[in-house]
């Protein structure tokens, strides 16, 4: 397993945990994968790792910027992307986000599915769906191992 893969693997995990659990992502979560990408990918690649990190977590971080101005998503979201960014570099921070997308979508269907399956065994046949927060931390860090494997 590659440093960057581990740690990847290892800031999914304490975000979605987090997230799932309490609804919110640390500030460190992001921040640990900020450092360990621009330390990794300096070491492994010298100044253009360590350009390709910079530029992948400020592409991560506007990837998601939008939709947090908008309402549609929390700031640690923004900030998780950020740090994934500065793991996978920009061409891999890509393909990530469009994976976030795909992961995204099904855990959006699936709290409709869930949503619904418990209303109707409430009673509460003819409730409206109401908008609920959906915790988007795994579906992010999903996106981000999808793109890591297809580096393998």
């Amino acid at each position: 397993m590659t440093p960057v893969t581990a740690l990847a693997v290892l800031v999914g995990l304490a975000a979605s945990i987090q997230d799932l659990a309490v609804r919110r992502i640390s500030n460190w979560i992001p921040l640990i994968a900020i450092l360990g990408g621009l330390a990794i990918q300096t070491v492994q690649h010298g100044w253009r790792g360590a350009a390709g990190a910079v530029l992948g977590a400020i592409t991560g971080f506007c990837i998601f910027l939008l939709l947090y101005v908008m309402g549609g998503m929390g700031g640690g979201d923004v900030k998780l992307m950020a740090g994934f960014g500065a793991l996978l570099g920009v061409s891999r921070l890509l393909e990530a986000a469009l994976w976030t997308a795909v992961c995204g979508g099904v855990l959006a269907v699936g709290v409709v599915v869930w949503v619904t399956v418990r209303n109707r065994i409430r009673g509460e046949v003819g409730k409206p769906l109401t908008a609920e927060a959906i915790p988007y931390a795994p579906a992010i860090a999903v996106g981000a191992w999808l793109s890591l494997l297809s580096t393998v």
